[in-house]
């Protein structure tokens, strides 16, 4: 397979994989804002932007305060964002023109129809009231592109590649979401084991579609370290850090397997591997959460770079 070939897809499915993590967390930001007072709602949309890491271009452009209208726009079409939604889905619609040939055409059409869709539900600025319907718009593509992928594409390399750009994606964003609503948002100490504080893990669970199924593990009852325990090693859930590292061991001992020898991001993930193994939810909030998920993200991307430089990406 050519590196080129393998970059494409790669960072196809990273762009596809955050058009969807986008519209999450949005829509969470949208459900919370809705119930605060004008003051709350702007934390509320300020943690948006600060998960997404736009904090400084959208305080270049606007200034410290947030509003809800200008924060929405902001991610989702502001050329001064050079990260909004209609320039990721442009990238990944990109990366899957440059290798049509290695994907199936219901594929190729599930991106492109969604790119079309996308671009019309985002033609014109985008108000609170009907966001939510330009949401189910990015949310739709990305079940029906995983949908085309999983049931037509055949498991060579080139699904693999497609299913590590999406689990190192899907990491990094829960992570980030995990780390940024619960100790940025939170605005003191005092607030722990509060309403506020019970509002704030429910707003995570929502921005990973988790809530549900963490009601149904833990009959309804919400507390910091069952939550953080469930979307770091409940490997049940498909957003959680163990999951997306599960899939990265397979898909990654896959690629192994195809050419015939591994590689250094073998032994970067098998270290990885080893820690969510090994680590009690109690250890992790004795050494510190937050200090854990930083060092994770910083895993995460070097888990991402080392698989960019074993495969020639570059070439």
């Amino acid at each position: 397979m050519l590196a080129r070939s393998a970059n494409s897809i790669f960072w196809m499915f990273r762009y596809l994989e955050r058009t969807e993590n986008i519209a999450r967390l949005l829509d969470a930001g949208l459900r919370m804002a809705l119930t605060r007072d004008a003051a709350d709602a702007g934390a509320e949309w300020r943690s948006v932007i600060i998960t997404l890491g736009l904090k400084e271009r959208y305080e270049a452009k606007f200034g410290k305060a947030v509003t809800g209208g200008q924060a929405i726009n902001f991610i989702l079409r502001d050329r001064d964002n050079p990260g909004n939604v209609l320039a990721i889905v442009e990238a990944a619609r990109t990366n899957a023109r440059q290798v049509r040939a290695g994907i199936t055409r219901e594929l190729w059409e599930a991106v492109n129809e969604g790119w079309m869709q996308i671009n019309q539900a985002l033609a014109r600025a985008v108000k609170e009231p009907t966001l939510g319907a330009a949401l189910d718009t990015m949310r739709r593509h990305a079940l029906l592109v995983r949908g085309a992928m999983d049931g037509t594409m055949l498991r060579n390399e080139n699904f693999n590649f497609a299913r590590i750009g999406t689990f190192i994606e899907r990491a990094d964003n829960t992570a980030r979401i995990l780390d940024v609503k619960y100790y940025v948002l939170l605005p003191s100490v005092s607030y722990v084991g509060s309403r506020l504080d019970n509002v704030q893990w429910e707003t995570v669970l929502r921005s990973v579609s988790g809530e549900r199924s963490y009601r149904w593990l833990n009959s309804g009852k919400m507390e910091a370290a069952g939550i953080a325990e469930f979307l770091i090693l409940d490997g049940r859930f498909p957003r959680s850090l163990a999951f997306c590292y599960a899939k990265l061991h397979s898909n990654l001992a896959a690629l192994a397997r195809e050419y015939g020898t591994e590689s250094g991001c073998h032994e970067v993930l098998r270290d990885s591997l080893s820690r969510l193994h090994t680590l009690t939810i109690k250890q992790i909030f004795n050494s510190g959460l937050h200090e854990f998920i930083g060092e994770f993200i910083g895993r995460n991307q070097t888990l991402a770079g080392q698989i960019e430089r074993d495969y020639r990406f570059a070439e």
